[in-house]
C-alpha cells in the first residue's frame, strides 16, 4: 500500500481568487491520496504564524510552491510571509541538498518573471490556464506519489529494424466511450463561489490515445461544428485511457454533452487516420527513395571497372 506523502503549499495572498485557486488544487491533490496541507485549514487565530511556516516547510515531504508575478517579487525581496518561507526553503536546500522536495506551480506570468531566482533552472509544473492544469495535475500527483511511469524493459533488437528501413505503426482501433466512471467521479465544492456546484466526471476509453488523439479530441471539443448554448469549452482534457469534463455535471452531460462528446472523438478519430495516412506516404516515398539512391549506387558500381 502506498503512504500518502504530505505537501505544504506555499503562496502568496494576493487575491481571493488565487486563493480559491490553491484551495481547488489542494482539494484536488487530497482526493488523491496527498496529504494537502494549506494555511487556511491549518492556521487560527493567535497562532504564531513563523513557527507554522517553519514547521510547514520542514516537517513536509513535499513543498509544492504556487509562482506569480508577485510572488517573486515578494521572494527575491524577502518580503513578509512569502520572503520568510524562502528563506526557511533555501537554507533547508543548503543543508539537506533536498532539491526534490520543492516543486514550483507556474500559475501566472512566465518562469522568468515568476519563478524567484532561487527555483531558476528547476523543472517545473505549467498550470497557467485551465488546460495545462488538467494536462498537468495527473502528472504532478504521480511525482508525489512516487509512481511516476518508468522505462519498459528493454528488448532485443528486431532484425527488420536494422539498415535504412523504419515501419509505422498503425492503429487498427478507433477510440471510443465505454462509459462514466462513476466511483471516480468528484464532488462539487459547494461553497457558494461561483460553478462551485460543478464537478468533474471521467469517462473511459476503449484504449490510451496517442499524444497527437488527445489534442485532436480537446481542439474538436473546444470548436465543435455543431453544440448547443450550454456547451462548455476549455473543459475537456485527456489523460491515459480516460476523458474528464471538469466543470459541469451529469445532468448536462446527459441532456448537452453526450452529443458533442461522440462528435469530438469522432472527430479526432478522423484527423488521427488522415495523420497515420500523411505518415505512411512519406514513409513510402522516404523507402522509395532510399532504394532509388541504392539501386543507383548497385548500377553504377557495376559498370567502374578498376582492372582496365
Amino acid at each position: 500500500m502506498i503512504q500518502s506523502p504530505s505537501a505544504f503549499i506555499s503562496y502568496s495572498w494576493e487575491s481571493d481568487d488565487l486563493k480559491y485557486w490553491v484551495k481547488k488544487l489542494a482539494f484536488q491533490l487530497r482526493e488523491n491520496g496527498i496529504d494537502a496541507k494549506l494555511d487556511q485549514w491549518e492556521v487560527v487565530l493567535g497562532d504564531q504564524l513563523p513557527h507554522f511556516m517553519e514547521k510547514s516547510v520542514k516537517n513536509n515531504n513535499f513543498v509544492l510552491i504556487i509562482c506569480t508575478p508577485k510572488y517573486k517579487i515578494k521572494s527575491d525581496n524577502r518580503i513578509g510571509g512569502v520572503g520568510y518561507e524562502g528563506d526557511i526553503m533555501t537554507s533547508d536546500v543548503m543543508l539537506n541538498s533536498n532539491h526534490r522536495k520543492f516543486i514550483p506551480i507556474l500559475k501566472s506570468g512566465s518562469k522568468e518573471n515568476s519563478l524567484p531566482e532561487w527555483l531558476k533552472g528547476k523543472y517545473f509544473v505549467d498550470m497557467t490556464n485551465e488546460l495545462y492544469f488538467e494536462r498537468n495535475l495527473e502528472d504532478l500527483i504521480t511525482t508525489l506519489l512516487n509512481v511516476k511511469e518508468g522505462a519498459p524493459k528493454l528488448g532485443k533488437v528486431n532484425e527488420k529494424f536494422l539498415g535504412n528501413n523504419t515501419e509505422i505503426i498503425k492503429s487498427d482501433t478507433e477510440i471510443k466511450i465505454k462509459g462514466i466512471l462513476i466511483n471516480e467521479v468528484t464532488q462539487p465544492y459547494n461553497d457558494g463561489s461561483r460553478k462551485s456546484a460543478l464537478y468533474k466526471i471521467p469517462f473511459e476509453l476503449n484504449r490510451r490515445p496517442e499524444y497527437e488523439w488527445n489534442d485532436f479530441f480537446v481542439s474538436s471539443w473546444n470548436n465543435p461544428p455543431r453544440f448547443t448554448s450550454m456547451h462548455r469549452p476549455g473543459i475537456a482534457s485527456v489523460y491515459g485511457n480516460k476523458i474528464y469534463l471538469d466543470g459541469t455535471d451529469i445532468e448536462e452531460v446527459e441532456k448537452y454533452h453526450k452529443e458533442t462528446l461522440k462528435l469530438a472523438v469522432s472527430q479526432a478519430n478522423y484527423k488521427y487516420n488522415e495523420l497515420l495516412i500523411k505518415r505512411q506516404q512519406l514513409y513510402e516515398l522516404e523507402l522509395q527513395r532510399l532504394n532509388n539512391h541504392k539501386n543507383k549506387i548497385e548500377e553504377i558500381s557495376r559498370r567502374i571497372n578498376f582492372n582496365d
